[in-house]
């Protein structure tokens, strides 16, 4: 891959002034395209492609589990479906199998659209203080 300057700079700046539910919608949208890669290299039978890009998925999938903040409860259903997708993660590498990536996949897309969901509902009138 080609290195763009540019394209750099503008993700860089996307990331550093992006809110944490960004951040965190940012993280699904990387743990798809990784996952989606590792099944086109399934179907290639590359699978050190595989490999990498699973990788990749699991240390997004424990970022957003070492982040969840665990003074809301459901923090420990989040905590127990993120060790689901891991656990998914690691049978599909182990075991080359594309069935079991395609439903850790499926678990973090329909997180990525909850997520959206959320932050669409979320968006509105924004609280302005009076300094005075």
């Amino acid at each position: 891959m080609a290195y763009n300057p540019k394209a750099n700079a503008y993700s860089s700046n996307k990331i550093m002034t992006a809110t944490p539910a960004e951040l965190t919608l940012m993280l699904y949208e990387g743990a798809v395209k990784f996952c989606n890669i590792a099944l086109m290299g399934l179907e290639k039978n590359d699978y050190e492609t595989v490999n990498t890009n699973i990788q990749k998925a699991r240390a997004i999938i424990v970022e957003l589990n070492t982040t969840l903040d665990h003074k809301y409860p459901v923090a420990k259903d989040f905590e127990q479906l993120y060790d689901y997708i891991f656990a998914l993660l690691v049978e599909a590498n182990i075991n080359k199998d594309a069935d079991m990536l395609t439903r850790a996949l499926d678990e973090i897309r329909d997180l990525r659209d909850i997520w959206k969901k959320i932050m669409g509902q979320t968006k509105g009138p924004q609280l302005v203080l009076d300094t005075n």
